[in-house]
């Protein structure tokens, strides 16, 4: 599991791959950072966020290229800067989306965007060449910067459902699941992030200063303020992923495992703005979007293997996680599949 606060060397080297610059010397680069060379040869080294932001900025700066070489066309210095002002003047986190999609897509040759609203679910959609699929990190960086923006515009997370990735699994993607979520999927037909179109009508209400605040800690704060935090809750979501929904404890039984008094349960995840029962239905969520996306696997066998009584039960639950119901999620997410294959 990822520690607070901190990022995996894994992504340190990636980052050195991608931007790497004939002459630079590595060491000395890292070192001014405040990352230790040693840490590259070992695997589970982890650096302060805020020294892989400060690599970030140094690299960018270097190469004057914001998406690190990446792209055949490069995301020249003040181009996240120039990217929040044009979003933050519009009304909607929508109309900030468009935006800030249609900037991108001119600036970056291969990461062509589109913002698609079906209904009650949206998804942000690359229109890629018929080519190669970019590197898992490549995708990942890109998505960084524009859930970065989405959030910091909208004043919260935005929570994403799904996220489908053209490339193959990379060997690691722990803090990739941290940082996005959970239900990735790889080798698939198109690359695409989904989330509820509810978060679509969201105000932008950012100020000029909050701006030059946000630029100043940037990559940083998106990198830690936006992920899913490693805490108490992170902790439970996993332990709950490892078992069969009806074999969940109560929260009596929970607290006993931590060792802590069910008071104190509740108080700690009421601080972190949780509860058990919105961890429990948070998972289930996230199990019902990777199920449905198999079109083998019946609705009332998901609705079995969550626990629920019945299949009505899981509808109703579902629309409530989702805004949506099973039948439109699997239509949505299998014909475009199909469309695609």
């Amino acid at each position: 599991m990822a520690e607070k606060d901190t990022i995996s060397i894994h992504l340190v080297r990636e980052a050195l791959l991608q931007s790497y610059v004939p002459g630079m010397a590595i060491a000395e680069v890292l070192s001014k950072v405040g990352i230790d060379p040693a840490w590259l040869v070992q695997p589970d080294a982890r650096v302060p966020a805020m020294a892989y932001a400060r690599l970030w900025r140094w690299l960018a700066r270097c190469m004057d290229d914001e998406f690190f070489g990446m792209d055949p066309r490069t995301l020249k210095s003040g181009s996240l800067a120039f990217l929040c002002r044009v979003a933050m003047a519009q009304p909607t986190l929508a109309g900030g989306l468009e935006t800030g999609l249609g900037f991108l897509s001119l600036m970056l040759q291969r990461m062509p965007a589109q913002l698609v609203r079906q209904q009650s679910l949206a998804e942000i959609v690359l229109l890629e060449p018929d080519a190669e699929p970019n590197r898992a990190f490549t995708y990942f960086t890109y998505w960084m910067i524009v859930h970065g923006v989405a959030c910091w515009l909208a004043g919260r997370r935005i929570p994403i459902l799904a996220i489908e990735l053209r490339c193959s699994q990379p060997d690691f993607c722990d803090d990739y699941r941290v940082m996005f979520s959970d239900n990735l999927r790889f080798d698939r037909p198109r690359t695409r992030m989904i989330f509820s179109a509810d978060c679509l009508d969201l105000p932008i209400k950012r100020s000029v200063e909050e701006l030059k605040r946000f630029l100043a800690h940037a990559p940083a704060n998106i990198l830690v303020k936006y992920r899913d935090p490693d805490s108490l809750a992170n902790r439970i979501k996993h332990d709950l992923r490892q078992m069969p929904p009806e074999t969940w404890p109560e929260t009596d039984g929970l607290a006993a495992t931590l060792c802590i008094s069910a008071s104190t349960l509740r108080r700690r995840l009421a601080e972190e703005g949780q509860t058990y029962q919105g961890l429990k239905d948070g998972v289930r969520k996230e199990l019902s979007i990777m199920w449905l996306a198999e079109p083998q696997i019946s609705f009332a066998e998901i609705a079995a293997r969550l626990g629920f009584a019945d299949t009505s039960s899981f509808y109703k639950a579902f629309r409530k996680w989702a805004g949506s119901n099973p039948g439109h999620y699997r239509s949505l997410i299998l014909n475009d599949d199909q469309q695609d294959a």
